[in-house]
């Protein structure tokens, strides 16, 4: 029998994966006009991702043919789900606008950190960033709001169900569906810190608000309503479908087709954009450009990354990770900087090769293993919750944090630079993430 692909691998063809991610992460601050363009963002893609396959092919056979056309289904997957729930959430449309007090804001927020588990944090993210900002918009200080809309509803908040990156990524190599709601302490004490953290900040900006701003913001006050309903039935079949993953993948190697899921969630999707009312997607200003900027980049991560699982599944207790707090903080500091969905799966790659387990499921397991006093399980959920939570560190470390802010600045807010950013993210997370360390991974 041949050895694994991972251990007949040079070092060198990670390269092409990690320039990826540095271009992904570096562009927009220096190229953005460039990267605006579908074509360019194709041929950045392009140029690391073909030469790569074609390499796997010629070199391995069949059996790089195989580990790519696993990574291609991994790839289709990935991208239906993330644009069924663009889709199904861009179809409702909350109208109205409240007044924007401490208790309605941090409503907003509670509300998006309980939604970012139900339609995945680009969905919350995308549902509410609007309406959110038109009750803030007579406020003078509202940009922390944003902030820490990006902390807890684009991050943080994330982390029970696997319905977007990046858990959703080990829910396809085998993590169980219902497995991530075990991370509930941690997801508990990282969104109640960083509630309190918040009320601080704003209690204190709206004691300093004038007036005049505050009286203005009442007499705006327009009760909510939501439009569009029917989208929320249509979320609620996209997590039954998820849930039937199991059966439905049965099903699809019984008839050799791996898609029925697939083709379950298109249909939703036609169903999101024929049946569901027209109005709320154009008061929402939908726009498919986004997810068209995620779904090319990502088929060049899916593609690059290849050789770096497998180098780490087969190597990585080279690295000398021996503790879930190492993990908890490598793969959110790489979260952090170049996305948190490949570093997820890179750090999940590791664990598989420092434990010496051969699937990805085997992680979920609540023995010791690999000659270490920690089991499978706790390595697992520290590179979870650093994954997710650290993905708040920088506008880069989640896709929503790019979207959301572009939407705040769009509406006349002028948001933090990428630096300015980080002085929030640095001042406020990290003590946050330190209690998380010592309480969970130590």
């Amino acid at each position: 029998m041949s050895e694994p692909i991972g251990q007949q691998l040079g070092f060198w063809t990670v390269a092409p994966f990690g320039c990826l991610l540095v271009a992904i992460a570096v562009l927009p601050l220096v190229a953005e006009k460039w990267l605006s363009t579908h074509r360019n963002q194709a041929i950045l893609a392009g140029v690391f991702a073909v030469p790569m396959i074609v390499y796997l092919i010629a070199r391995f056979g069949q059996a790089g043919l195989r580990v790519s056309a696993t990574a291609g289904e991994n790839y289709i997957a990935f991208i239906v789900l993330l644009v069924a729930l663009f889709t199904i959430s861009g179809g409702i449309y909350i109208t109205g606008n409240l007044v924007a007090t401490p208790r309605h804001n941090l409503a907003f927020l509670l509300a998006g950190a309980a939604l970012a588990n139900i339609i995945g944090t680009l969905g919350a993210s995308m549902l509410l960033i609007r309406p959110l900002l038109r009750a803030n918009s007579e406020r003078k200080y509202a940009v922390h709001t944003v902030v820490f809309f990006i902390f807890m509803v684009c991050n943080i908040a994330g982390m029970l169900l696997p319905l977007g990156p990046p858990l959703y990524l080990g829910f396809l190599q085998g993590i169980p569906f219902t497995w991530f709601a075990h991370l509930w302490p941690q997801w508990l004490l990282g969104l109640g810190l960083t509630t309190i953290a918040y009320l601080g900040f704003e209690i204190h900006y709206y004691r300093r608000e004038p007036i005049e701003a505050k009286l203005l913001d009442e007499a705006d006050y327009v009760p909510m309503r939501v439009s569009g309903k029917i989208n929320i039935l249509l979320f609620g079949c996209v997590i039954a479908i998820m849930m039937l993953s199991g059966v439905l993948d049965g099903a699809g190697e019984a008839i050799r087709f791996p898609f029925l899921r697939e083709i379950l969630l298109a249909a939703i999707i036609l169903a999101s954009l024929r049946v569901a009312p027209k109005g709320p997607r154009a008061a929402n200003n939908f726009r498919w450009a986004p997810m068209v900027e995620v779904a090319v980049l990502f088929a060049g991560i899916f593609a690059t990354m290849i050789p770096a699982l497998a180098l780490l599944e087969a190597r990585g207790s080279a690295l000398g990770l021996s503790q879930p707090w190492h993990y908890f903080w490598t793969a959110g500091g790489l979260s952090a900087f170049l996305d948190n969905a490949p570093a997820f799966l890179t750090f999940m790659a590791a664990a598989q090769g420092q434990l010496g387990v051969t699937s990805a499921g085997a992680l979920v397991g609540t023995h010791a293993a690999g000659g270490f006093a920690f089991s499978p399980a706790q390595f697992l959920a520290a590179i979870s919750s650093g994954s997710v939570m650290m993905g708040a560190i920088t506008y880069v470390g989640n896709a929503p944090n790019l979207a959301v802010r572009a939407i705040a600045e769009h509406s006349g807010l002028k948001m933090p630079s990428f630096f300015g950013y980080m002085k929030y993210s640095l001042t406020i997370l990290i003590p946050i993430l330190l209690v998380v360390t010592v309480v969970f991974f130590i």
